[in-house]
């Protein structure tokens, strides 16, 4: 007989809810707009490490269920709305397990004119709140992303080799097959399985100034061209947010866009379209800005103190496998 019951109680929803609230208080008090942006699109994410879920509509056309709300709020913020933040639901293909499911509760927000240490302060404060646990913010520990990997494992992010960064994830011959000449592939592979190890199980660690080969919508950091203006917080292991200062040139997005779709060729992936509304909004002119996405049931699991994503959301699958 199929499985209906709920992957949590009724007590874990009335916490969640609260949550939510202060998410909502914290933004009220800065005067931050709540928006809502749509859920299909003809167009989706081009990063690689990211799959889209295609959604047929009647008329044969094929649209995507949103990854991330990110091009709306920017399109938002090109035609002149104020800083605003979005709860919404998305959706990514593949991803399920202990951390991950495919679809999830994303807060995601846009500050004009902070640069990427006032943006950092911005999300280290807001996790904070919504844990209640204002300690969090005092805390912090906030490291480079080239000094960390020196410093642990001896490696030069901007230089290394391959048989260099296979070498410090003590990788066999399956692993070297598989990750192939990716040098981004590697740096995530170590970043997951050797640094993140390192960081304190109860506080928060911030990882700033990703080699630009990661910048993603980030813009190149303005005082060093190595890098990009792009942070990730962890508590432990657990990756909380992702947030950049964003990048708002449409000539070097639409080149991020074409280089995407390269790897996910070389990787064996289907190549997808760059939003052209993104980059036409870029073209217009899009405020200077921070922005930063959470995944909220991720607070969830710190705030009831478990390790399975399925024991903070009501149903963590209903489909006929469940």
């Amino acid at each position: 007989m199929p499985n209906w019951r709920p992957t949590s109680p009724a007590a874990v929803a009335r916490r969640r809810a609260a949550m939510l609230e202060r998410v909502r208080g914290y933004f009220a008090a800065r005067d931050v707009l709540a928006v809502d942006t749509p859920a299909l699109s003809a167009w989706t994410c081009t990063d690689p490490h990211i799959e889209s879920i295609a959604a047929q509509r009647i008329e044969a056309s094929t649209d995507y269920l949103q990854t991330s709300p990110e091009s709306a709020m920017k399109c938002l913020l090109a035609a002149g709305y104020p800083d605003i933040y979005s709860i919404s639901r998305v959706f990514r293909a593949g991803e399920q397990g202990p951390r991950h499911l495919p679809e999830f509760t994303l807060l995601e927000w846009y500050r004009l004119g902070f640069d990427l240490a006032e943006m950092v302060a911005d999300t280290t404060a807001l996790i904070a709140h919504c844990l209640m646990q204002p300690e969090l913010e005092q805390q912090v520990e906030i490291l480079n992303y080239a000094d960390i990997f020196q410093r642990l494992l001896g490696v030069n992010v901007f230089t290394a080799g391959i048989d260099e960064l296979a070498a410090a994830a003590d990788a066999d011959r399956s692993l070297r097959t598989a990750l192939g000449n990716d040098r981004d592939a590697w740096l995530d592979l170590l970043l997951a399985t050797r640094i993140a190890n390192a960081f304190a199980p109860t506080r928060l660690t911030v990882l700033r100034h990703y080699p630009r080969s990661q910048a993603a919508l980030a813009r190149p950091c303005p005082v060093d061209a190595r890098v990009a203006d792009r942070f990730e917080v962890f508590r432990g292991t657990l990756e909380l947010a992702n947030g950049y200062v964003e990048l708002a040139d449409a000539t070097e997005q639409r080149a991020r866009f074409a280089a995407d779709n390269e790897r996910r060729q070389l990787a064996g992936s289907r190549p997808v379209q760059g939003d052209p509304l993104l980059l036409a909004a870029l073209d217009s002119g899009l405020p200077a800005c921070a922005g930063v996405a959470v995944g909220f049931e991720r607070l969830q699991m710190i705030y009831e103190q478990v390790d399975d994503i399925a024991k903070v959301v009501t149903f963590a699958a209903r489909n006929a496998d469940a």
